[in-house]
């Protein structure tokens, strides 16, 4: 099987696995991506950082949002067991008497989307934030045992 590796955000995806794909646009985090939005949108916050983890009970998301308000996040599941986690962190108000000597921490709007596997409990997701993380919680379905037959040897 080959991964692909991408070229933005250092993320590998395997192309053959859409359980741990991330779905992935080539120009996410670049002004040019969406020509509607300004150089003022886009930054290097578009790009929050994710974990995904599979337990036996569930499939666990991560995601580092410091300074974000559990109100101005969002987790939404879309048709087609997509996982949609957006949000925005607002840039700070510039009042006329300021004078900023060094700006680094980034602003802007964030989306990353994930394709869930069948056997994930779609009612039973759960979001829970502290500390600056989100945690997304999604559990799966108990596996099915295998039905075993007896064959009769004849003879």
């Amino acid at each position: 099987m080959s991964l692909i590796p991408t070229f933005f955000g250092g993320r590998r995806s395997n192309i053959f696995d859409p359980f741990s794909l991330d779905i992935w646009d080539p120009l996410e985090g670049f002004p040019i991506a969406n020509p509607s939005s300004s150089v003022n949108e886009t930054s290097a916050f578009a790009n929050a950082k994710i974990d995904w983890k599979e337990t036996p009970e569930a499939h666990v998301f991560k995601v580092d949002v410091p300074g974000i308000k559990k109100e101005e996040v969002k987790v939404e599941v879309e048709e087609g067991r997509i996982l949609q986690i957006s949000g925005e962190r607002s840039k700070e108000q510039e009042e006329k008497n300021d004078q900023w000597h060094r700006m680094e921490r980034s602003s802007g709007k964030f989306v990353r989307r994930f394709r869930l596997p069948e056997n994930v409990k779609m009612e039973e997701i759960k979001a829970a934030m502290e500390n600056g993380v989100l945690t997304v919680t999604v559990p799966k379905e108990e596996g099915k045992k295998p039905e075993v037959n007896a064959i009769d040897i004849s003879g």
